[in-house]
């Protein structure tokens, strides 16, 4: 007996050998396929090949591909558990030809590893052939020696496999196994070809025509293989079993939870274990390929899965939550082959006890009242959709699991009425939307978000990837198509873009297409918080509702965003540590190329505060250590300890952001709510640099700063301009400080001896240049010294006139000091004169003569200024006819 590792690695050897490509599986959101939910098929990562998008990583490959058939029309869901061969996770192995080998030799390595490298016995295999493809028949009649009734011709679409409704297609040639007699059914195309003694195990497509529009086909220049063989049926054979879930990887992990529980796997419980070893394998891929819970679109899927896990450990009775304690199983299983696993497991475990805690409590309340809602329905009956409904809307009991919980019963449920009430509450949703003052533009999102749901964002994981375009919105309105030239909104059903939102600039981009599109994205939106809107220029073609696009996130502008993103957290942490607790953030803006942080804090940061936050980021940047993500309630989040984002809306999960080095208490340094993009490890941020810090309002302060490629030329641009300060002062730069300061100690004593100059001047000294000398005269009989002073400082007033009055012994003095074209202006009057006259009816009429008003203080000193200090002689002689109006004494 071999084991499922042993025959998936003996596949990949043997194509190896014979001169494949072994390729790793691809993830199984498919990036390449935006009609697919989940990859559902081995050939799915090779599709853009096949349609000559892309060019084959070599001439032939082999591949073991993990697949999900759990949504969407690919949907094994509901038949999981009760059949020997429905799983919602299984593998595909593969090998293809890309116009390299055809049918010939797809049918020799078939035979071939079938029966000489693994030993099948030929009596045991019968295959089938398209009822036109006479030359298949005859390689398998040449190369398999199978006689004429073991190679069965079938007419139907069973036998012929298309892409879609143009592209590539072919005739398939289908190998079975005859599990044995004691088995029920017969061979294809049998009237008991449902019976399970005969097991198709490997499909082999022949792809060697291209469907056209009009319903003709044309052969390929190149034909190709494209094969298919599930692993678990295979293993079946091999190991000698008929029942998938008796192979070693299925037996390991019921076993596992027939020892937690302490429930065998027999009778109505195997479905049970059969149920939770399947779910487990699809809902811990899907969370290691990045697929977290929600409630749209694949984290629903994911969800439905888990849940329908969980009433199945529910209903074999155990008291605590059951599945993350199996995923030790399924990474010793599976780890060796797939590592996602293994890097994934803490995340995978820590989010199903979330989710199955969670969900206990749902399923308790749920499964109390469906049962006081059907007590009175018998085998036959029909719970009423609206009750189906009140359990979905109010309890959080999701529709399918109250199907499942009464199917048991034989009790239906009336979907009808169930649908019915969903709508009811969708319009009375949407006219309260209508009445909340909305813009009415802005309906057009809620018609979009109703009709298609939330956009798939995958730009977590990828920066590229396909989408199908679900509306195109232009002023307003929605159009059918737009071209060249257009300035439009396009949305599809997923993308790699990251809407704006939590402070998040949009991202840019390209879209095209293979009708010729070639668009830019300038940005992306996010209207109604759950929709991500492409404001796109069409630069060359068209675009129209239905069209796969191909969707690139300019990805070095991303990682700037991510590295500023990632940044914020830090410095809410280290601003934090350096102030208190009572900082908290109060806004943020994350672009390209700057990030700002709005905090509170009710004084500016010193230097060293500054200082002090720039060094604890950037060590914990140095540190490098890697950035982790966890799925949690809001609640649970905070209750953890993580901060939540100023303005950000959170729903049922959170993303909860772990960055930097653990400290004493386990807790790393940053744990945040938040749902934006950011880098996969602190070291990514590069260099971390504050360039400015203000207030933005009474008790919010505001730091702007860099990161890595922005904050290095920033350092640059400073270097540069002390080279060139350096180079002005004939200094080095290591001199510069010591440099200034000299300059600045001689700036100050030259200033002093100017000081000093016009100081003399004032007080009657010689000179020119610098204003007019104090010159004496009598107005009104009083003795009166005027004067106009350039350059001199206007604190300096006072003192002069002081002087001045000394000097005069009883006069009136005025001085106007001339600095960048405004004018001071002030007047003293000795103390024997302040009876006749005002310094401050002085001051003020001379204030007005300069194009100022007011001016103001004592009757023997006054002050005052004015914007025009070239009408400073008008000044003067306007204090010298205030003087004159007085009658001489």
């Amino acid at each position: 007996m071999s084991s499922t590792n042993e025959i998936r690695r003996s596949f990949l050897d043997y194509f190896g050998k014979a001169g494949h490509a072994v390729t790793p599986s691809a993830p199984l959101v498919p990036h390449n396929d935006p009609t697919l939910m989940f990859v559902n098929a081995g050939m799915v990562p090779f599709k853009n090949v096949f349609t000559g998008l892309e060019t084959p990583p070599a001439p032939r490959a082999a591949s073991s591909q993990k697949c999900v058939r759990a949504g969407g029309k690919h949907n094994d869901l509901d038949n999981v558990g009760y059949t020997a061969r429905h799983h919602t996770f299984f593998e595909m192995l593969g090998n293809f030809s890309f116009g390299d080998y055809f049918k010939e030799q797809a049918i020799t390595h078939a035979w071939t590893l079938l029966t000489s490298e693994w030993g099948l016995p030929k009596d045991k295999l019968t295959v089938t052939v398209y009822h036109t493809d006479d030359e298949a028949a005859g390689l398998w009649k040449r190369i398999a020696g199978l006689p004429d009734d073991r190679i069965i011709r079938i007419a139907t679409s069973d036998n012929f496999w298309s892409m879609g409704d143009t592209g590539p297609c072919g005739p398939c040639s289908e190998i079975f196994y005859d599990h044995g007699e004691h088995i029920f059914g017969g061979p294809p195309g049998s009237p008991d070809e449902d019976g399970d003694r005969f097991v198709e195990i490997w499909n082999l497509v022949f792809m060697q025509y291209e469907q056209q529009a009009d319903g003709t086909r044309r052969d390929l220049p190149k034909p190709s293989i494209d094969t298919g063989m599930g692993i678990e049926r295979i293993a079946a054979v091999l190991q000698g079993v008929h029942d998938n879930y008796d192979t070693d990887t299925f037996k390991a992990l019921i076993a596992a939870s027939e020892s937690l529980t302490n429930v065998r796997a027999q009778g109505d419980q195997a479905a049970s274990h059969r149920v939770i070893a399947d779910h487990l394998r699809s809902t811990s891929f899907l969370m290691a390929d990045g697929v977290l819970p929600s409630n749209e679109g694949r984290g629903y899927v994911l969800r439905r899965i888990m849940r329908r896990a969980m009433r199945h450990a529910h209903l074999l009775g155990a008291s605590e939550p059951l599945m993350h304690r199996l995923v030790p199983a399924l990474v010793s299983e599976m780890g060796q082959a797939y590592p996602e696993l293994v890097r994934g497991q803490a995340l995978i475990e820590e989010v199903l006890e979330r989710e199955e805690t969670q969900f206990r409590r749902t399923l308790d309340k749920g499964l109390k009242l469906l049962d006081e809602a059907t007590g009175d329905l018998g085998e036959g009956g029909e719970l009423d959709g609206e009750i189906a409904f009140r359990l979905y809307d109010t309890y959080g009991f999701p529709y399918d699991l109250t199907e499942d919980a009464l199917r048991a019963r034989g009790i239906g449920v009336d979907k009808a009425g169930f649908d019915a009430a969903m709508a009811r509450q969708k319009a009375a949703a949407r006219a309260a939307w209508k009445g909340s003052g909305e813009a009415a533009s802005g309906e057009v999102w809620f018609d979009i978000a109703e009709r298609e749901g939330a956009t798939e964002f995958t730009g977590y994981t990828s920066t590229s990837g396909e989408g199908r375009v679900v509306a195109i919105v232009r002023d307003g309105a929605e159009v059918a198509s737009a071209a060249a030239g257009e300035d439009v909104v396009v949305l599809t059903n997923q993308t790699p873009f990251y809407g704006e939102s939590g402070g998040q600039t949009g991202d840019a981009g390209t879209m095209a297409s293979l009708s010729g599109l070639r668009a830019t994205v300038s940005d992306t939106s996010k209207p109604l918080g759950r929709l991500h809107a492409h404001h796109v220029r069409i630069d060359s073609g068209t675009v129209a509702v239905g069209d796969t696009v191909e969707l690139k996130v300019d990805a070095e502008r991303r990682d700037r965003i991510r590295a500023n993103h990632s940044a914020t957290h830090l410095v809410h942490a280290a601003l934090r540590n350096r102030l208190g607790g009572h900082v908290t953030q109060k806004g943020s803006m994350v672009a390209e190329d700057r990030l700002r942080f709005d905090f509170s804090h009710p004084v500016a940061l010193t230097g060293e505060d500054i200082a002090a936050i720039e060094a604890e980021v950037n060590a914990e940047i140095r540190a490098n250590e890697t950035v982790s993500i966890r799925l949690m309630t809001p609640d649970d989040a905070v209750a953890a300890g993580a901060l939540a984002l100023f303005g950000e809306k959170y729903g049922d999960e959170v993303r909860v952001l772990s960055m930097g080095r653990a400290g004493r208490e386990g807790r790393n340094y940053s744990v945040e709510l938040c749902g934006g993009t950011h880098v996969r490890a602190t070291g990514d941020i590069g260099l971390f640099r504050i360039v400015s810090e203000s207030a933005v309002s009474s008790g919010v302060r505001r730091i702007e700063a860099l990161t890595g490629e922005g904050a290095r030329r920033w350092l640059v641009g400073r270097e540069e301009a002390l080279k060139a300060a350096a180079g002005v002062i004939r200094a080095t730069p290591d001199e510069v400080p010591a440099r200034l300061a000299a300059l600045m100690d001689e700036r100050k004593r030259l200033e002093k001896e100017l000081a000093e100059a016009k100081k003399a001047l004032a007080l009657g000294g010689g000179g020119s240049g610098g204003g007019t000398a104090a010159a004496d005269e009598t107005v009104a009989g009083v003795t009166f010294s005027g004067q106009v002073l350039e350059g001199l400082d206007p604190r300096e007033l006072r003192p002069l006139l002081d002087a001045a009055k000394q000097r005069l012994g009883s006069g009136v003095a005025t001085i106007i000091a001339v600095n960048d074209g405004k004018a001071s202006i002030a007047a003293a009057v000795t103390d024997d004169l302040t009876a006749r006259f005002s310094a401050v009816e002085l001051v003020r009429a001379g204030v007005e003569a300069l194009g100022g008003k007011g001016g103001g203080g004592r009757p023997d000193m006054a002050q005052g200024g004015g914007p025009d200090g070239s009408r400073a002689a008008d000044a003067l002689a306007a204090v010298k006819a205030v003087l004159a109006a007085q009658p001489a004494v």
